[in-house]
């Protein structure tokens, strides 16, 4: 019989696992989000969501690639020196994901704007619909 320790090295050993599509799909939206230079910007764009995905959330309602990355520069260009960094687990089932996010200050580490976003996967795992929920928005 194994001794605990040696349980306990095995466990930790499997615990090390691959990134899931879900993952790696958030990981492509928050490349995104953070992209600052408009031409990286519109590859990430292109490389996270596909040609006709939707985007929803409170304060935008947008298609397509390049509709798409110019709200997300529109976005950015109120908010130099934040940047958008996911919090928690990304949790997935049958094509559909949930993940949370904060938008957070480079300068302080304060994070001034929260929330939850649902992504549905394409069969290439681009994101092909976002709905986006603001869990605590900037102040005015």
């Amino acid at each position: 019989m194994r001794s605990m320790q040696q349980l306990l090295k095995t466990l930790t050993k499997l615990e090390v696992r691959t990134m899931s599509r879900y993952e790696r799909a958030a990981d492509r939206f928050f490349a995104a989000w953070n992209a600052s230079d408009e031409d990286i910007r519109a590859k990430a764009v292109a490389a996270a969501w596909t040609e006709d995905a939707v985007y929803l959330d409170p304060k935008i309602d947008t298609s397509g690639h390049d509709q798409l990355a110019a709200a997300i520069g529109g976005v950015l260009a109120q908010l130099p020196g934040y940047e958008f960094r996911r919090v928690g687990a990304v949790d997935g089932h049958h094509d559909v994901a949930r993940f949370s996010w904060e938008l957070v200050s480079l300068a302080d580490g304060s994070a001034p704007a929260a929330g939850t976003d649902v992504i549905t996967l394409g069969d290439d795992d681009r994101i092909t619909r976002v709905v986006g929920f603001l869990d605590r928005e900037l102040a005015a």
